[in-house]
């Protein structure tokens, strides 16, 4: 028998209706932390009346539609479209109007079993050493302050571990004199060979740091040193895509990284009892047995406050002067829309902006929506969804 499917208007399936059917046998088979704990348990009960919601009824014809809270928890695939579109309106205002150029510093396959057991101080790691590697270049080569916005994602399409950090880099930056904008190559950015060279040994002294600083385990420093030694010098994968034209474009590719999770509901086939179908990439599907699924989505469970979005260069919250004074050196961007639904903006507004759907007006006759409170129900009963 097949899981329900989710209300007319939402995806047909819904990751929470896993979570509450197949949780107990993952935790039969695996000891979960806290982190992964919490957010099986804020999915099974998003936009439930565990959560407590309203009732909207239109004041003029009558009609009545439930709204549950959401959970807004970060690895919630319902819950980060209005994070999504603040950050974004937020980022609006610091955004160079240049080129930006994408760059991926994938971890290679051998400190992945590292970073699974110690996934804060590797990710942590990684940053530095991918943003490092391009204010180094950056500095060397152009003798210019670049401007750097980093994201961090640990999945593959079909849910593997897979950590690597997407990095939107200005194409040039700030003069080390502060007196002009120096522009890079239109065609490319750095040398990939250079960036993947450079990334390894920064990467490498991170890690040498952490292991004198104890926080990768007691490991042998003898057979540790081996390890590393052992990695190899190639290949340490950077990839450079051809950089966005309008800052438009900037935008609309932040909006589709910075909040991403590692699967959204949409991309669920079919799901029974038994297996769970999705989309990967290309028209291709993988199934798999539900508990399997849930384990390899744990996976992608980032550590408690950890940051996954980082800025560098020009980008950084400690130098905003130097990123005026790079912005006043530029021309003004004639392509650049102004975005709404920033913090000023309520959130019935952000929704509107971002669905077209106005949930202060009655959907039947346009009348005005009244919103009343719902009480919440125990947590343990059985959660009921809000109909569409």
């Amino acid at each position: 028998m097949g899981l329900p499917a989710t209300n007319a208007g939402r995806p047909r399936f819904d990751i929470a209706d896993i979570v509450r059917e197949h949780r107990a046998a993952l935790e039969r088979r695996q000891v979960l932390s806290v982190g992964q704990r919490r957010v099986l348990s804020a999915i099974a009960v998003c936009r439930t009346a565990a959560l407590g919601g309203h009732l909207d009824v239109c004041t003029r014809c009558g009609y009545e539609h439930p709204a549950y809270n959401s959970c807004r928890n970060r690895h919630c695939p319902k819950c980060q479209a209005l994070a999504q579109e603040r950050w974004i309106a937020a980022r609006t205002e610091r955004l160079l109007p240049v080129r930006h150029f994408h760059v991926v510093f994938t971890l290679p396959a051998q400190l992945r079993p590292l970073a699974l057991r110690h996934p804060r101080p590797v990710f942590q790691a990684l940053f530095q050493a991918a943003g490092h590697t391009l204010l180094e270049l950056g500095n060397s080569r152009l003798h210019a302050l670049l401007g750097i916005t980093a994201v961090l994602h640990t999945w593959t399409r079909d849910l593997r571990f897979h950590p690597h950090v997407h990095a939107l880099v200005t194409a040039g930056g700030l003069h080390e004199h502060h007196s002009r904008f120096v522009s890079s190559s239109q065609k490319y950015l750095f040398p990939v060979q250079v960036l993947g060279a450079l990334l390894r040994g920064k990467m490498i002294d991170e890690l040498r740091h952490l292991h004198a600083q104890g926080k990768l385990g007691n490991l042998d420093p003898d057979a540790f040193r081996q390890f590393l030694s052992g990695l190899p010098a190639a290949p340490w994968i950077v990839y450079v895509k051809k950089p966005f034209r309008e800052l438009d474009h900037v935008l609309q590719y932040l909006g589709r990284y910075t909040h991403r999770v590692a699967i959204a509901n949409s991309r669920l086939v079919e799901v029974t009892t038994n297996t769970v179908t999705f989309r990967t990439k290309d028209g291709r599907t993988v199934s798999l047995h539900p508990v399997e699924f849930l384990r390899r989505f744990l996976l992608h469970v980032l550590p408690h406050g950890f940051h996954k979005i980082r800025h560098y260069g020009l980008y950084a919250a400690s130098l905003s002067k130097s990123l005026a004074t790079a912005r006043s050196l530029l021309p003004p961007c004639p392509g650049a829309t102004p975005r709404t639904g920033g913090p000023s903006s309520t959130w019935t507004e952000q929704l509107h902006q971002l669905t077209g759907h106005d949930v202060t007006r009655c959907p039947v006759c346009g009348g005005p929506i009244q919103r009343n409170p719902l009480p919440r129900t125990p947590s343990r009963a059985p959660p009921a969804e809000a109909a569409s």
